[in-house]
């Protein structure tokens, strides 16, 4: 667990949401970098534009961080843009986190948001 001290206040780094196992789409090499989230996925796990994401690869192992784009609503879409995509393959099953620093007094109230998508990434 990460602790940070800021100001005196304690503040640690917890689960904030995760989209568990949806499928990759799309791969973009030439990208500038970030993984595209169907817009319905990113608003069902409070995920915001640019915010920082690890990925988790089910079929080899490999983790990343990166930041999402939003992609087309209802699409499905779950696309690995730039170098990313050279490490997670259209068909590979991923994991996608988000993390929020809170006060010790904040994660105990914070509940993380978890969604389960269906194979064809859809809610």
């Amino acid at each position: 667990m990460q602790v940070l001290y800021l100001c005196g206040a304690m503040q640690i780094e917890l689960l904030k949401s995760k989209i568990h196992r949806v499928k990759i789409t799309e791969a973009n090499l030439n990208y500038i970098g970030s993984i595209t989230i169907d817009e319905r996925l990113m608003d069902a796990a409070h995920l915001m534009e640019n915010e920082k994401v690890h990925v988790l690869n089910l079929d080899n192992g490999e983790r990343l961080e990166t930041y999402v784009i939003k992609g087309t609503r209802g699409s499905g879409m779950i696309c690995m843009n730039g170098p990313a995509a050279r490490r997670i393959s259209v068909g590979d099953t991923v994991i996608i986190i988000s993390y929020a620093i809170m006060t010790p007094e904040e994660a105990k109230l914070y509940k993380p948001v978890i969604i389960f998508p269906k194979e064809d990434n859809s809610l």
